[in-house]
């Protein structure tokens, strides 16, 4: 099989994608419609404008625009459900997905509600698509510790529903170290930790995410390169970077998909892994990444077939799992 061929038929897991980034326009004007709630578009036509931002504000704009239309469980279950047709399409089988509660309860919308949404899309997709799925909950880090700490004891009633904490949001500004305190809650609540850093913030923030939040995966963690040091302690204690290649370029972490360090970093033996983060604003899902970057940087197949392992190693499935689709990619031609 050619090389387009092999991207479709890898079996993959996406381990960095946030639900509230795959809102598609027409579904977001179809729910704002039937919610009867009031958006600053139109039309289907002028959402889709709106999703060509050129800056981070102009697209937590349209981002939070779109979280203000999602009021009923119901709201939620499709979103999620959306999001696993996608999967679908491209060969998705495993997503450990982000969602962000204080988005919703700030705006009096219960949790019970959004993750009662969600679970059931989760349930659906295992049943009628084959997609198996985790639920991250993510602290909105340019929040306070107080508001985490109190979204934390929300979950804790949902704690067979919830695999892992996150950390997420604006990164400048709101290191690791303002949640400290809450991971190590959480950690000895049971729940599995990882956090965004690395990517607009300093390789500092990833130091600060593996000391003292103790994290079991890196989310982003592109700028760990400048750090020689900090790179040799992630290959050494094979730390997963969940690498999101078409975000990085919408967001000018890199100005040229020919410049991302994805395949150096994989080369050096970092355990690197593909993501679409927020598909519906940067440009696309999982294949779109894969076909971005195997383009750019002229990936070999085996390359291509090391970063589908990476994702299934880093992922928080068991050991047979693991196991089981590694030698279903090990077995492509």
């Amino acid at each position: 099989m050619n090389q387009a061929e092999l991207i479709r038929a890898l079996p993959k897991a996406e381990l960095h994608v946030h639900i509230e980034g795959t809102f598609e326009p027409e579904l977001m004007f179809a729910i704002a419609q039937r919610n009867r709630i009031e958006i600053p578009y139109k039309s289907v036509e002028e959402v889709k404008q709106a999703y060509n931002f050129h800056n981070l504000q102009s697209f937590l704009d349209i981002y939070y625009a779109g979280a203000n239309v999602l009021i009923y469980e119901q709201d939620f279950y499709d979103l999620a459900w959306a999001y696993f047709e996608k999967c679908a399409e491209d060969h998705v089988v495993h997503t450990e997905i982000f969602f962000d509660p204080q988005t919703h309860t700030d705006r009096g919308i219960a949790f019970e509600t959004v993750i009662t949404g969600l679970k059931r899309a989760c349930d659906d997709a295992h049943e009628k698509l084959n997609i198996s799925s985790h639920l991250i909950m993510c602290f909105l880090r340019h929040l306070s510790e107080d508001a985490a700490f109190e979204t934390l004891q929300q979950a804790l009633a949902y704690k067979d529903q919830i695999i892992a904490v996150g950390l997420d949001s604006s990164e400048v500004g709101h290191p690791p170290s303002k949640f400290e305190r809450v991971f190590a809650k959480a950690r000895e609540a049971g729940f599995l930790v990882v956090a965004h850093a690395g990517e607009e913030g300093p390789a500092d923030y990833v130091w600060q995410a593996l000391d003292l939040l103790k994290v079991n995966r890196i989310d982003h963690g592109v700028r760990s390169e400048e750090d020689e040091t900090l790179m040799q302690r992630l290959i050494a204690e094979k730390m997963p970077l969940t690498v999101c290649p078409l975000s990085n370029l919408k967001l000018c972490v890199v100005d040229d998909m020919a410049q991302h360090n994805i395949q150096r970093l994989l080369q050096q033996g970092v355990k690197v892994t593909v993501n679409s983060d927020d598909p519906s604003y940067f440009g696309g899902y999982m294949n779109d990444n894969y076909f971005a970057i195997a383009e750019a940087l002229n990936l070999t197949t085996e390359e291509l077939k090391q970063l589908a392992k990476n994702a299934f190693e880093a992922s928080f499935i068991t050991d047979a799992e693991k196991k089981m689709w590694i030698e279903r990619i090990d077995a492509l031609i």
